[in-house]
């Protein structure tokens, strides 16, 4: 088997140190000496040590998810959308150092690759349920309510001593939620109400090919309007 590559055992070793004793475990010094390199091959592979940090903080995700089944399309786009937050919350748990990484660590401005790969599953778990009809705010609005109340339950959850955790406290947030911004039952956007109409038709939007690129934007910007008050 070839050796790897400096950068694949430089994140590796970034993500162990991570996992065994959490961020301040991680410095130039023990990472170097773990992944049998130099200083200044971290600094040309990433830049600094933020840039490190947020490698590892995609490679910890995305391991994670690669051991679990991967969640597929199913014909309940809502369903899917409840196991993915339930993914969301277990990650949280099975691994508080990387997502106190991912997610706790908040700087103006900036979002991390592996939020950012995380928010793009969420828009398109979203996206989904407004396609069917379902949503009955803005995808936008969706998005950012799944997001900021998932986050805020699972860094609550981690903070709590094991022992004291309520894990009811995640089914709640996440009925609360889908009972915010979805319907109960697969209906057609015509039968829906404006809002539902208005929401299902912008998910669509990119199918109206009868339409000139400008005449979807404005069309997009009417609908947006009308789903957004």
């Amino acid at each position: 088997m070839p050796a790897k590559a400096p950068r694949e055992r430089i994140i590796e070793a970034t993500a162990t140190l991570l996992a065994e004793g959490g961020r301040d475990a991680v410095s130039t010094r023990t990472v170097c000496a773990a992944a049998g390199v130099q200083a200044p091959a971290i600094y040309r592979l990433f830049g600094d040590m933020q840039g490190l940090l947020d490698a590892a903080g995609s490679f910890g995700l995305a391991s994670y998810l690669a051991q679990k089944t991967a969640i597929e399309d199913s014909d309940d786009p809502v369903e899917d959308l409840r196991t993915g937050w339930d993914l969301h919350v277990e990650f949280g748990l099975a691994r508080p150092a990387f997502y106190t990484l991912i997610f706790g660590d908040v700087r103006p401005g900036h979002e991390s690759p592996a939020a950012g790969q995380a928010a793009a599953i969420l828009a398109h778990r979203v996206n989904r349920i407004a396609q069917a009809g379902r949503l009955r705010v803005t995808e936008e609005r969706a998005a950012q309510l799944v997001h900021s109340t998932g986050k805020g339950v699972t860094l609550t959850l981690i903070a709590t001593p094991p022992e004291k955790r309520d894990l009811a406290l995640s089914t709640i947030a996440r009925e609360s939620i889908l009972a915010a911004i979805t319907t109960d039952t697969v209906t057609g956007a015509a039968t829906t109400g404006l809002l539902n109409a208005a929401v299902s038709l912008q998910a669509h939007l990119d199918e109206a090919t009868v339409l000139t690129e400008g005449e979807r934007v404005l069309l997009g910007e009417w609908l947006h309007r009308i789903g957004k008050h």
